[in-house]
């Protein structure tokens, strides 16, 4: 089975590609053809999620997925969230989001979060949503060179050490993205 994963995030799709059985083969957007950027204008985790896949469905006729992914900080009600990419600006920068994360975060003893992965999968004219979520904290700085984006700050629940330290095999039977992909992965091996 062939499904475009809606992504040129190259890390992303390694980590997907890496879960998924040989049986199915992931095509990115980069090899259907598609250099644009899908817009995210949803104010929704799963919006996003929607608007990417319908855009490679509609537009380029391919069956699809696509993931969207926030970060929900309880004492930020729930910032960054769908804004998480981009929370310090445009220039989408791993650093430059967690230093403005770390600085808000200054002085609040409440430093319990969840990512949250919604993937929307367009699959012979149906849509279905997958939903994962890891449940963890923000520590005080950041530990560890694994991973992307907010990893090297979030220690999930019961682990000492941030998605960042921990092994890929580990950080994906436990994280927000593994788990959604799985249920992705329950699904397609009976709808195939």
């Amino acid at each position: 089975m062939q499904l475009v994963f809606a992504s040129n995030n190259k890390n992303k799709i390694l980590e997907i590609q890496s879960i998924l059985p040989d049986t199915i083969e992931i095509l990115s957007l980069e090899s259907i053809g598609c250099h644009e950027d899908i817009p995210e204008t949803a104010e929704t985790i799963e919006g996003n999620a929607v608007l990417k896949a319908n855009y490679v469905t509609q537009k380029y006729g391919y069956n699809c997925f696509a993931d969207d992914t926030g970060l929900e900080v309880d004492s930020l009600n729930g910032e960054p969230g769908v804004y998480s990419a981009r929370y310090a600006g445009e220039q989408r920068n791993s650093d430059d989001n967690m230093n403005k994360l770390l600085e808000c975060l200054s002085g609040k003893s409440n430093r319990k979060a969840q990512f949250k992965t919604v993937i929307a999968l367009n699959l012979n004219g149906k849509q279905h949503l997958f939903t994962g979520i890891a449940r963890g904290e923000i520590t005080l700085e950041k530990t560890g060179n694994q991973g992307f984006g907010y990893d090297p700050i979030f220690k999930p629940e019961e682990y000492q050490e941030t998605f960042a330290q921990l092994s890929l095999d580990i950080k994906n039977k436990i994280s927000h993205r593994g788990k959604a992909t799985q249920q992705l992965i329950d699904f397609l091996k009976v709808n195939k």
